[in-house]
């Protein structure tokens, strides 16, 4: 009886070890201290809450990171990020980036650079294919298939248009900084106003 007892103890107990142990998909929705502050502007999930804070949900690890390091560092200047990134101590970029970079994104069918060759709309010919006689290479280049990013190119697809056009603006004027060999500022100084609006606003709706 005693051994049965004790054989009925130990599994009430590896039960309830068991249901007090959180699964890997409950793990992933608890937000980590470091995160907390960043939820007001870019949403639990990363869903992005317009205009305080643009969509991290399907940015790489790689590129939060980056971004967070640029902002510290002062490469990167927006007056409300940098003082945010400052709190950012210890393995407190690690914890960001690895929490929203986890978030799903919208799912997009990629579009493969050849499978259309004509394209009647400007400014999709102007993400897929650019335009040579300006120099000006096509956004998927470096962006990926249907902009969906990768490595320290983050994903366009699905972003806000009015970050996007903000962040060309910027690149434009000269106010962001922290591109390889300047490579954004050079893409963004070919494009017109109006080219900006129309990629900002065809990138947001690929969702």
């Amino acid at each position: 009886m005693k051994i049965k007892t004790l054989v009925i103890g130990l599994t009430l107990c590896s039960g309830y070890a068991a249901a007090a142990e959180p699964s890997d998909k409950q793990s992933m929705n608890v937000i980590p201290q470091a995160a907390q502050l960043c939820v007001s502007c870019h949403g639990a999930a990363g869903e992005g809450i317009e205009p305080l804070g643009p969509r991290l949900a399907g940015l790489s690890k790689e590129y939060i990171s980056t971004q967070l390091q640029h902002f510290q560092a002062g490469v990167r200047q927006n007056a409300t990020m940098m003082p945010m990134a400052m709190t950012l101590q210890g393995d407190g970029i690690e914890q960001v980036s690895s929490y929203f970079s986890a978030k799903p994104a919208n799912d997009v069918k990629p579009v493969l650079r050849g499978e259309q060759v004509v394209f009647n709309d400007d400014t999709a010919r102007l993400a897929y294919q650019g335009d040579w006689s300006r120099g000006l290479l096509a956004c998927v280049t470096c962006h990926g298939p249907s902009a969906l990013g990768g490595g320290l190119f983050p994903r366009l697809a699905g972003q806000q248009a009015s970050y996007i056009k903000t962040q060309l603006l910027a690149w434009q004027s000269g106010t962001r900084k922290g591109d390889v060999d300047g490579m954004m500022g050079s893409v963004a100084n070919k494009l017109t106003v109006a080219e900006i609006d129309a990629l900002a606003n065809y990138f947001a709706n690929l969702k």
